[in-house]
């Protein structure tokens, strides 16, 4: 039934004009920093030709690229992920869902891979434009690779917690308004890493375990970070909505 609910999850997103504005907006965006990333590597050639192990076209302007889509993602993932339980409680359709045979994993899973197929769209399409550039140079497909993957675990964990948030509330608004800054938070929490305690606010901020993917570098410890983190989130939601079950 998790296939079901996604395609069903999935179909109201593409019926949805704020998810192609969303996905309009995003590739417009990207476009115009693609071609600013390519513009500067340009302006900077004679330079990188007098350095003994210059950065190559994929580490100057994919890795600026995908860490640019990131704090973009960081903005716009509160608008996607909103409505996909908060406004199951608007209509007064959760119970209905409730009352399927369905298991609450199933009804959690289906939701967040329906929404996750739509990223995966967006997150392929970002990636032609990097790719376009093996058509008059050499790329570095690894780092390439590694960004791609790395950018995935990011929405993965964004739309884990966008879940869960929109699973408390059932306005839209205020599930968008928490989930930035739960992600905001997130974001910049290693700010404040001093003392004996920095290092667990270093190793908590979601952006740190995305700069090594960025790198080229896969590192097992910053996957299974985000993988733990995304499997958190998501068993938090089933926890409440079960709860709220048992409730009614």
């Amino acid at each position: 039934m998790i296939p079901t609910i996604a395609a069903r999850e999935l179909r109201s997103l593409f019926f949805s004009p704020l998810a192609w504005v969303i996905l309009a907006i995003v590739q417009l965006l990207m476009a115009y920093f693609f071609l600013i990333y390519i513009e500067r590597y340009t302006l900077m050639q004679s330079n990188l030709a007098q350095m003994a192990n210059a950065p190559g076209i994929t580490e100057v302007v994919a890795a600026p690229f995908f860490d640019t889509l990131s704090v973009i993602l960081l903005m716009v993932m509160p608008m996607l992920t909103m409505r996909l339980l908060s406004e199951e409680y608007r209509n007064q359709t959760l119970p209905l869902l409730f009352s399927a045979p369905l298991s609450m994993s199933e009804i959690v899973l289906g939701k967040y891979c329906g929404i996750m197929g739509f990223l995966g769209l967006m997150l392929a399409l970002m990636c032609l434009m990097p790719l376009s550039l093996v058509l008059g140079t050499h790329l570095d497909f690894g780092l390439l690779a590694s960004a791609a993957l790395g950018l995935l675990l990011l929405m993965a964990a964004f739309t884990a917690v966008g879940l869960y948030i929109s699973s408390l509330t059932a306005q839209p608004t205020i599930a968008a308004v928490g989930t930035f800054g739960a992600l905001l938070l997130l974001w910049i929490v290693d700010a404040a890493a001093t003392g004996d305690g920095g290092s667990v606010l270093t190793y908590l901020s979601i952006l740190k375990h995305y700069q090594s993917f960025l790198r080229g570098v896969f590192n097992s410890t910053d996957a299974l970070y985000y993988l733990l983190f995304t499997a958190t989130f998501v068993v938090l939601t089933i926890r409440h909505l079960d709860s709220h079950r048992l409730q009614d």
